[in-house]
């Protein structure tokens, strides 16, 4: 259908940016050719990626409606390692909630509160987006072939998630010690599980379920920022804690 899952591949191999894509391709196809990436990169899933879940990041990326995608084996930073930003094409950080289910979902119908009911933790996350798109110029088709710009994850402490309001949840955002920004679980389709509610239907239309153990990354609760070498973003999310980045 298309070379352009064998150039992405080869983007990331190379950590070379490609030119901007405008495919003409359904969501369906688009995740088609996201399963031919995934192929020829050849590594476990080790998280899901939910993206394009706030109306910010939505903004940011002029796009409409929510991605997912895979963050694979290698791709977590542990607490205390840093970032090689030389790894990366052009990374950009935003902070999340990650959930960690402990029962199986599927079907059409799943709620936000199906999706509560079946969660054994919850954390704070760091997503690491890197895009193979030069200047993260993509439609939505595009992005979705890319893996939804995945490149890095960390994250915080797991917490049960009894009696935590994540709608009401606020984060707070910083680089260098410096507020960059803030924003609440709402941010996040109203309410963070409402996400990962969503990839569960979204799945379920593509015939798969989502297992008990799977981390969920429920998507950027604020814009994304560019990182360098020497810096540190650090996310702050009420009654979950902190995660921190280093770059090196």
């Amino acid at each position: 259908m298309s070379d352009l899952p064998a150039r992405l591949a080869e983007a990331i191999r190379t950590r070379t940016a490609i030119a901007p894509e405008s495919p003409d391709l359904t969501i369906e196809q688009a995740y088609d050719l996201q399963d031919e990436l995934l192929e020829l990169l050849d590594r476990p899933v080790e998280a899901v990626k939910l993206g394009l879940t706030s109306v910010a990041k939505q903004q940011q990326m002029n796009v409409d409606e929510p991605a997912y995608g895979y963050l694979l084996e290698g791709s977590q930073i542990e607490v205390g390692t840093p970032l090689v930003r030389s790894e990366l094409i052009q990374p950009r950080m935003e902070p999340e909630i990650a959930f960690r289910l402990g029962a199986d979902l599927a079907g059409s119908s799943i709620s936000a509160s199906d999706v509560m009911a079946a969660t054994e933790s919850v954390m704070p996350a760091i997503d690491v987006l890197d895009s193979r798109y030069s200047g993260y110029s993509f439609t939505l088709p595009a992005v979705i072939a890319d893996n939804i710009s995945s490149g890095r994850y960390a994250l915080g402490p797991a917490v049960a998630p009894g009696g935590i309001d994540l709608r009401l949840a606020g984060c707070v955002l910083e680089k260098n010690g410096q507020l960059v920004d803030t924003a609440a679980g709402a941010a996040v389709l109203d309410h963070p599980a409402a996400a990962v509610a969503w990839y569960v239907r979204s799945l379920h239309q593509r015939g798969t379920s989502v297992p008990a153990g799977t981390v969920i990354l429920a998507g950027a609760m604020t814009a994304a920022i560019q990182v360098e070498p020497g810096d540190v973003v650090r996310a702050t999310i009420d009654h979950l804690g902190s995660v921190e980045i280093r770059v090196a």
